[in-house]
């Protein structure tokens, strides 16, 4: 049973676009109705592939910015100017289009709604996604553990998932939002503008706590700079866990 539940995991599906929303001028959350599809964690992803015409195929990774929904899911997609897939995914895929896909692939970077350990989320750009994934799924599960989202991001005009940010923020008691923009802040904006650095990852996280758990999520560079921070000011290097992408990211 195991090996057939693994297997099924990695057999392509075919789902079909139905929705769409622009959470920037360069990404777009692409919905999609999969049948068959086996439901995920927080955290997890799945694999895109395109196949043209002339049968030449090519896959991409995509993070699942959804919580659980049935055979229901969300992916959202940075559009990269130069990118093979990215254009396609955020331009030309349109309502009632196909799309085949597989997973959910990765255990280690996930999230469970059961656990009641006390959750810091780092993400840096659109390393946002899957972290967004488990705000959510703490959300739709009732889950009560104290849940902080820190979202490192250039400006205002990059921000993924800005209004629904803000009404997390107003409006679910112990999970925070901290935004830092690292390069230019919107008008009026209180906070200091810069990369996220120890002093200041201290004041947002707080004491390391012996139970609390961390996931960190963007860059390779980004990543591997705050896991450092991280454990520095106190956290076992068990309590944290990553996933990290390129330079340029998923194309």
């Amino acid at each position: 049973m195991a090996r057939a539940a693994v297997l099924g995991r990695l057999s392509w599906l075919v789902a079909q676009l139905a929705d769409v929303r622009d959470e920037t001028a360069t990404a777009r959350t692409l919905v999609l109705d999969a049948p068959g599809w086996p439901g995920h964690l927080p955290g997890q992803h799945v694999d895109v592939r395109l196949t043209a015409e002339d049968g030449y195929s090519t896959e991409r990774s995509y993070s699942i910015a959804s919580a659980p929904d049935g055979s229901r899911l969300e992916l959202t997609i940075q559009r990269l100017e130069d990118g093979e897939v990215s254009p396609y995914l955020t331009q030309v895929l349109s309502h009632g289009d196909p799309l085949e896909l597989r997973g959910p692939i990765g255990g280690y970077f996930a999230w469970h709604p059961a656990d009641p350990a006390p959750v810091v989320l780092i993400g840096g750009g659109s390393g946002v996604v899957p972290l967004m994934a488990m705000a959510r799924t703490r959300i739709a599960s009732g889950n009560r553990a104290p849940m902080r989202l820190i979202y490192s991001t250039r400006s205002r005009d990059t921000l993924l998932y800005a209004a629904e940010l803000e009404r997390i923020a107003a409006s679910h008691t112990g999970l925070t939002v901290d935004v830092v923009y690292s390069r230019t802040a919107p008008p009026g904006w209180a906070g200091r503008v810069g990369r996220l650095d120890a002093g200041r990852l201290a004041g947002l996280a707080g004491p390391p706590g012996a139970d609390a758990a961390c996931f960190v999520c963007g860059p390779t560079g980004f990543v591997e700079s705050i896991a450092d921070l991280l454990i520095d000011q106190g956290l076992d290097s068990r309590q944290v866990k990553t996933e990290r992408f390129g330079p340029s990211g998923g194309t």
